[in-house]
Protein backbone atom coordinates (compact mmCIF):
# COMPACT_ATOMS: atom_id res chain seq x y z
CA UNK A 1 0.00 0.00 0.00
CA UNK A 2 1.31 3.44 -1.05
CA UNK A 3 4.51 1.87 -2.41
CA UNK A 4 6.69 3.91 -4.78
CA UNK A 5 6.38 2.64 -8.34
CA UNK A 6 8.26 5.22 -10.42
CA UNK A 7 10.82 8.01 -10.22
CA UNK A 8 11.50 10.91 -12.58
CA UNK A 9 14.24 13.53 -12.66
CA UNK A 10 14.32 16.97 -14.23
CA UNK A 11 17.32 19.27 -14.42
CA UNK A 12 17.57 23.05 -14.86
CA UNK A 13 20.35 25.60 -15.28
CA UNK A 14 18.97 28.95 -14.12
CA UNK A 15 20.62 32.26 -14.99
CA UNK A 16 20.16 34.51 -11.97
CA UNK A 17 19.32 38.20 -12.12
CA UNK A 18 22.40 39.07 -10.04
CA UNK A 19 25.69 37.59 -8.90
CA UNK A 20 25.20 35.80 -5.58
CA UNK A 21 27.92 34.73 -3.22
CA UNK A 22 29.88 35.28 -0.04
CA UNK A 23 33.47 35.77 1.07
CA UNK A 24 34.34 32.34 -0.35
CA UNK A 25 32.28 31.72 -3.52
CA UNK A 26 30.23 33.46 -6.19
CA UNK A 27 28.01 32.47 -9.12
CA UNK A 28 25.47 33.90 -11.52
CA UNK A 29 23.90 30.51 -12.34
CA UNK A 30 22.22 27.83 -10.25
CA UNK A 31 22.02 24.20 -11.27
CA UNK A 32 18.76 22.74 -9.95
CA UNK A 33 17.39 19.22 -9.89
CA UNK A 34 13.85 17.99 -9.27
CA UNK A 35 13.05 14.45 -8.11
CA UNK A 36 9.50 13.12 -8.43
CA UNK A 37 8.36 9.87 -6.82
CA UNK A 38 5.00 8.39 -7.83
CA UNK A 39 3.16 5.87 -5.67
CA UNK A 40 0.79 3.12 -6.83
CA UNK A 41 -2.23 5.38 -6.30
CA UNK A 42 -0.89 8.11 -8.58
CA UNK A 43 0.29 10.58 -5.91
CA UNK A 44 3.50 12.34 -6.96
CA UNK A 45 5.90 13.61 -4.29
CA UNK A 46 8.46 16.24 -5.26
CA UNK A 47 11.91 17.01 -3.86
CA UNK A 48 14.65 19.45 -4.86
CA UNK A 49 18.45 19.49 -4.96
CA UNK A 50 21.01 21.91 -6.34
CA UNK A 51 24.64 22.74 -6.98
CA UNK A 52 26.12 26.23 -6.63
CA UNK A 53 29.85 25.90 -7.31
CA UNK A 54 29.56 23.74 -10.44
CA UNK A 55 26.78 22.45 -12.72
CA UNK A 56 24.98 19.26 -11.88
CA UNK A 57 25.77 16.27 -14.09
CA UNK A 58 23.70 15.83 -17.25
CA UNK A 59 20.17 14.51 -16.90
CA UNK A 60 21.24 11.12 -18.21
CA UNK A 61 24.11 10.95 -15.73
CA UNK A 62 21.78 11.91 -12.86
CA UNK A 63 19.31 9.21 -13.86
CA UNK A 64 22.05 6.59 -13.96
CA UNK A 65 23.42 7.77 -10.59
CA UNK A 66 19.98 7.54 -9.00
CA UNK A 67 19.41 4.04 -10.39
CA UNK A 68 22.78 2.92 -9.05
CA UNK A 69 22.55 4.58 -5.61
CA UNK A 70 18.89 4.58 -4.64
CA UNK A 71 16.37 3.08 -7.06
CA UNK A 72 16.53 -0.42 -5.58
CA UNK A 73 15.82 0.94 -2.08
CA UNK A 74 13.06 3.35 -3.14
CA UNK A 75 10.98 1.41 -5.66
CA UNK A 76 8.38 -0.38 -3.58
CA UNK A 77 9.13 1.63 -0.44
CA UNK A 78 6.36 3.07 1.72
CA UNK A 79 6.88 6.82 2.29
CA UNK A 80 5.60 6.59 5.87
CA UNK A 81 8.14 3.93 6.71
CA UNK A 82 10.94 5.62 4.78
CA UNK A 83 11.06 8.82 6.86
CA UNK A 84 10.95 6.87 10.14
CA UNK A 85 13.63 4.32 9.33
CA UNK A 86 16.91 4.22 11.24
CA UNK A 87 20.13 3.54 9.35
CA UNK A 88 23.66 3.23 10.65
CA UNK A 89 26.03 3.51 7.69
CA UNK A 90 29.60 2.33 8.07
CA UNK A 91 32.84 2.81 6.17
CA UNK A 92 32.42 3.85 2.57
CA UNK A 93 28.65 4.10 3.05
CA UNK A 94 29.13 7.24 5.15
CA UNK A 95 28.71 9.81 2.41
CA UNK A 96 26.23 12.43 1.35
CA UNK A 97 24.20 11.78 -1.79
CA UNK A 98 23.21 14.70 -4.00
CA UNK A 99 19.67 13.30 -3.82
CA UNK A 100 19.40 12.99 -0.02
CA UNK A 101 17.27 16.06 0.83
CA UNK A 102 15.17 15.59 -2.31
CA UNK A 103 14.25 11.99 -1.44
CA UNK A 104 12.96 12.82 2.02
CA UNK A 105 11.17 15.96 0.77
CA UNK A 106 9.38 13.83 -1.82
CA UNK A 107 8.51 11.19 0.80
CA UNK A 108 7.06 13.79 3.17
CA UNK A 109 5.21 15.40 0.26
CA UNK A 110 3.63 12.03 -0.57
CA UNK A 111 2.51 11.52 3.02
CA UNK A 112 0.81 14.91 3.05
CA UNK A 113 -1.00 14.19 -0.21
CA UNK A 114 -2.11 10.74 0.92
CA UNK A 115 -3.50 12.14 4.17
CA UNK A 116 -4.82 15.36 2.60
CA UNK A 117 -2.68 17.48 4.97
CA UNK A 118 -0.34 20.40 4.29
CA UNK A 119 3.18 19.42 5.26
CA UNK A 120 3.46 21.90 8.11
CA UNK A 121 0.31 20.43 9.70
CA UNK A 122 1.61 16.90 9.19
CA UNK A 123 4.72 18.01 11.10
CA UNK A 124 2.55 19.34 13.92
CA UNK A 125 2.54 23.03 13.02
CA UNK A 126 -0.35 25.47 13.21
CA UNK A 127 0.90 28.94 12.28
CA UNK A 128 0.23 30.14 8.74
CA UNK A 129 2.93 32.84 8.60
CA UNK A 130 6.64 32.86 9.46
CA UNK A 131 8.81 35.95 10.12
CA UNK A 132 11.40 36.24 7.37
CA UNK A 133 14.61 38.18 6.85
CA UNK A 134 15.86 39.38 3.47
CA UNK A 135 19.23 37.96 2.52
CA UNK A 136 21.10 39.56 -0.38
CA UNK A 137 23.96 37.07 -0.89
CA UNK A 138 25.41 40.35 -2.13
CA UNK A 139 29.13 40.14 -1.30
CA UNK A 140 30.22 40.58 -4.94
CA UNK A 141 27.72 43.29 -5.91
CA UNK A 142 28.61 46.93 -6.37
CA UNK A 143 27.50 49.47 -3.79
CA UNK A 144 24.79 50.71 -6.13
CA UNK A 145 23.49 47.18 -6.70
CA UNK A 146 23.47 46.59 -2.94
CA UNK A 147 21.46 49.75 -2.34
CA UNK A 148 18.97 48.81 -5.07
CA UNK A 149 18.51 45.27 -3.70
CA UNK A 150 17.94 46.24 -0.08
CA UNK A 151 15.77 49.20 -1.01
CA UNK A 152 13.48 46.83 -2.94
CA UNK A 153 13.41 44.41 -0.02
CA UNK A 154 12.59 47.20 2.42
CA UNK A 155 9.89 48.44 0.06
CA UNK A 156 8.40 44.93 0.03
CA UNK A 157 7.81 45.12 3.77
CA UNK A 158 10.90 43.38 5.16
CA UNK A 159 12.34 44.80 8.37
CA UNK A 160 15.16 42.31 9.04
CA UNK A 161 18.17 41.90 6.74
CA UNK A 162 21.30 39.75 6.51
CA UNK A 163 24.52 41.10 5.01
CA UNK A 164 27.58 39.19 3.83
CA UNK A 165 30.85 40.18 5.52
CA UNK A 166 34.29 38.61 5.73
CA UNK A 167 36.35 40.91 3.49
CA UNK A 168 40.10 40.96 4.29
CA UNK A 169 39.74 44.69 4.94
CA UNK A 170 37.79 45.51 8.12
CA UNK A 171 36.92 48.93 6.73
CA UNK A 172 35.17 47.26 3.77
CA UNK A 173 32.95 45.24 6.09
CA UNK A 174 32.08 48.32 8.16
CA UNK A 175 31.28 50.38 5.09
CA UNK A 176 29.08 47.64 3.58
CA UNK A 177 27.13 47.22 6.82
CA UNK A 178 26.61 50.96 7.18
CA UNK A 179 25.52 51.19 3.55
CA UNK A 180 22.79 48.61 4.12
CA UNK A 181 21.85 50.19 7.45
CA UNK A 182 21.44 53.61 5.81
CA UNK A 183 19.38 52.04 3.02
CA UNK A 184 16.88 50.11 5.16
CA UNK A 185 16.79 52.41 8.19
CA UNK A 186 18.51 52.25 11.55
CA UNK A 187 15.37 50.87 13.21
CA UNK A 188 15.62 47.63 11.20
CA UNK A 189 17.29 44.44 12.41
CA UNK A 190 20.68 43.59 10.89
CA UNK A 191 22.37 40.19 10.80
CA UNK A 192 25.75 39.39 9.23
CA UNK A 193 27.25 36.23 7.75
CA UNK A 194 31.03 35.74 7.54
CA UNK A 195 31.03 32.21 6.05
CA UNK A 196 33.95 31.10 8.22
CA UNK A 197 36.19 33.98 7.13
CA UNK A 198 37.82 34.67 10.50
CA UNK A 199 39.72 33.15 13.36
CA UNK A 200 37.85 33.50 16.68
CA UNK A 201 39.84 36.49 17.99
CA UNK A 202 39.55 38.29 14.65
CA UNK A 203 35.80 37.71 14.77
CA UNK A 204 35.67 39.24 18.27
CA UNK A 205 37.73 42.22 17.08
CA UNK A 206 35.44 42.82 14.12
CA UNK A 207 32.22 42.50 16.10
CA UNK A 208 33.47 45.15 18.53
CA UNK A 209 34.47 47.33 15.57
CA UNK A 210 30.98 47.00 14.03
CA UNK A 211 29.38 48.00 17.33
CA UNK A 212 31.76 50.95 17.78
CA UNK A 213 30.90 52.11 14.24
CA UNK A 214 27.22 52.26 15.18
CA UNK A 215 26.16 49.02 13.50
CA UNK A 216 24.79 46.73 16.22
CA UNK A 217 24.18 43.21 14.92
CA UNK A 218 21.46 40.80 16.01
CA UNK A 219 23.58 37.81 15.04
CA UNK A 220 26.82 36.84 13.34
CA UNK A 221 26.59 33.68 11.27
CA UNK A 222 29.50 31.24 10.90
CA UNK A 223 32.18 33.65 12.15
CA UNK A 224 34.91 30.96 12.30
CA UNK A 225 35.46 27.36 11.21
CA UNK A 226 32.37 25.17 11.52
CA UNK A 227 33.89 22.61 13.88
CA UNK A 228 35.83 25.06 16.05
CA UNK A 229 33.37 24.60 18.89
CA UNK A 230 35.62 26.24 21.46
CA UNK A 231 36.18 29.20 19.14
CA UNK A 232 32.46 29.66 18.53
CA UNK A 233 31.80 29.47 22.27
CA UNK A 234 34.55 32.03 22.91
CA UNK A 235 32.99 34.46 20.41
CA UNK A 236 29.56 34.03 21.99
CA UNK A 237 30.91 34.66 25.50
CA UNK A 238 33.17 37.55 24.49
CA UNK A 239 30.53 39.53 22.58
CA UNK A 240 27.33 38.75 24.52
CA UNK A 241 25.17 41.33 22.74
CA UNK A 242 25.62 39.53 19.41
CA UNK A 243 24.18 36.02 18.94
CA UNK A 244 26.31 33.37 17.22
CA UNK A 245 24.38 31.54 14.48
CA UNK A 246 26.06 28.28 13.44
CA UNK A 247 25.44 24.78 12.17
CA UNK A 248 24.81 25.34 8.46
CA UNK A 249 27.80 23.28 7.37
CA UNK A 250 27.56 20.54 9.99
CA UNK A 251 25.84 17.16 9.78
CA UNK A 252 23.41 15.93 12.41
CA UNK A 253 26.17 14.75 14.75
CA UNK A 254 28.05 18.03 14.38
CA UNK A 255 24.95 20.06 15.15
CA UNK A 256 24.33 17.93 18.22
CA UNK A 257 27.85 18.66 19.46
CA UNK A 258 27.37 22.34 18.70
CA UNK A 259 24.29 22.41 20.92
CA UNK A 260 25.72 20.30 23.74
CA UNK A 261 28.92 22.37 23.92
CA UNK A 262 26.95 25.63 24.02
CA UNK A 263 28.83 26.81 20.93
CA UNK A 264 25.82 28.41 19.22
CA UNK A 265 23.16 30.86 20.37
CA UNK A 266 21.06 30.08 17.28
CA UNK A 267 21.11 26.76 15.41
CA UNK A 268 21.00 26.99 11.62
CA UNK A 269 19.10 24.23 9.76
CA UNK A 270 18.28 23.87 6.07
CA UNK A 271 16.44 21.47 3.78
CA UNK A 272 16.49 18.14 5.66
CA UNK A 273 13.07 17.77 7.25
CA UNK A 274 13.95 14.61 9.19
CA UNK A 275 17.13 16.19 10.55
CA UNK A 276 15.37 19.41 11.51
CA UNK A 277 12.69 17.56 13.46
CA UNK A 278 15.31 15.57 15.40
CA UNK A 279 17.38 18.67 16.12
CA UNK A 280 14.32 20.60 17.26
CA UNK A 281 13.86 18.24 20.21
CA UNK A 282 17.51 18.54 21.20
CA UNK A 283 17.59 22.31 20.72
CA UNK A 284 14.46 22.70 22.84
CA UNK A 285 16.07 20.65 25.62
CA UNK A 286 18.93 23.16 25.69
CA UNK A 287 16.84 26.28 25.08
CA UNK A 288 18.51 27.04 21.73
CA UNK A 289 16.37 28.76 19.07
CA UNK A 290 16.47 27.64 15.44
CA UNK A 291 16.76 29.62 12.21
CA UNK A 292 15.87 28.05 8.85
CA UNK A 293 18.40 29.09 6.22
CA UNK A 294 17.96 29.12 2.45
CA UNK A 295 16.11 26.11 1.08
CA UNK A 296 15.20 25.34 -2.52
CA UNK A 297 12.04 27.24 -3.45
CA UNK A 298 11.64 28.08 0.28
CA UNK A 299 10.37 24.58 1.06
CA UNK A 300 11.80 25.16 4.52
CA UNK A 301 8.78 27.34 5.34
CA UNK A 302 7.02 24.13 6.44
CA UNK A 303 9.83 23.34 8.89
CA UNK A 304 9.74 26.91 10.18
CA UNK A 305 5.97 26.83 10.65
CA UNK A 306 6.05 23.48 12.43
CA UNK A 307 8.78 24.13 15.00
CA UNK A 308 8.07 26.53 17.88
CA UNK A 309 11.82 27.08 18.33
CA UNK A 310 12.12 28.71 14.87
CA UNK A 311 12.27 32.49 15.01
CA UNK A 312 13.37 33.29 11.43
CA UNK A 313 13.29 32.04 7.84
CA UNK A 314 15.82 33.23 5.25
CA UNK A 315 14.67 34.54 1.85
CA UNK A 316 17.13 35.50 -0.89
CA UNK A 317 14.91 36.60 -3.81
CA UNK A 318 16.39 34.08 -6.26
CA UNK A 319 14.99 34.37 -9.76
CA UNK A 320 13.76 30.81 -10.24
CA UNK A 321 10.14 30.91 -9.13
CA UNK A 322 9.01 30.78 -12.76
CA UNK A 323 9.81 27.06 -12.60
CA UNK A 324 6.90 26.46 -10.19
CA UNK A 325 3.15 26.50 -10.63
CA UNK A 326 2.61 28.33 -7.32
CA UNK A 327 5.68 29.66 -5.46
CA UNK A 328 5.76 30.61 -1.78
CA UNK A 329 4.27 34.07 -1.24
CA UNK A 330 5.61 36.81 1.04
CA UNK A 331 3.77 39.72 2.60
CA UNK A 332 5.19 42.46 4.84
CA UNK A 333 8.20 40.41 5.85
CA UNK A 334 6.30 37.17 6.47
CA UNK A 335 6.27 33.95 4.46
CA UNK A 336 2.80 32.58 3.77
CA UNK A 337 2.69 28.84 4.46
CA UNK A 338 0.82 27.02 1.66
CA UNK A 339 -2.29 25.13 2.76
CA UNK A 340 -2.23 22.66 -0.14
CA UNK A 341 -1.73 18.93 0.57
CA UNK A 342 1.94 18.05 0.90
CA UNK A 343 4.40 20.91 0.56
CA UNK A 344 2.45 22.35 -2.36
CA UNK A 345 5.41 23.08 -4.67
CA UNK A 346 4.94 21.68 -8.17
CA UNK A 347 7.06 22.16 -11.31
CA UNK A 348 5.19 24.11 -13.99
CA UNK A 349 4.54 22.13 -17.17
CA UNK A 350 6.27 24.71 -19.40
CA UNK A 351 9.35 24.66 -17.19
CA UNK A 352 9.40 20.87 -17.11
CA UNK A 353 9.58 20.71 -20.90
CA UNK A 354 12.48 23.17 -20.87
CA UNK A 355 14.34 21.22 -18.21
CA UNK A 356 13.93 17.84 -19.86
CA UNK A 357 15.23 19.19 -23.14
CA UNK A 358 18.67 19.92 -21.67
Amino acid sequence: MHGIQRFALTRFDVDLDRIIGDSQVSTSCLSLGVLELEDVDGHVGTGFFHSVTEPLPSLGALQELFRRELAEQIIGANPFAWVNRLTRPRGGRIRTSVFSPAVEQAMWDLQGQILGLPLYRLLGGERRTVPTYASGLEFHLTDQQVVEFYARARGSGFSAFKVKVGHPDLAWDVRRLKLVQDTVGHECLLMADANEAWAPKEAIRRLHAFHDAGVPLYWIEDPCLRDDFEGLRLISQSVPLVLVNAGEYLNLSGKRELIERRAADVLNVHGSICEAMKLAWLAAEHGVPIAVGNTNFEIGVHIAAALPEVAWLEYSFLSYNHLLETPIEFCDGYAMVPDRPGHGLRVADAARELGQSR
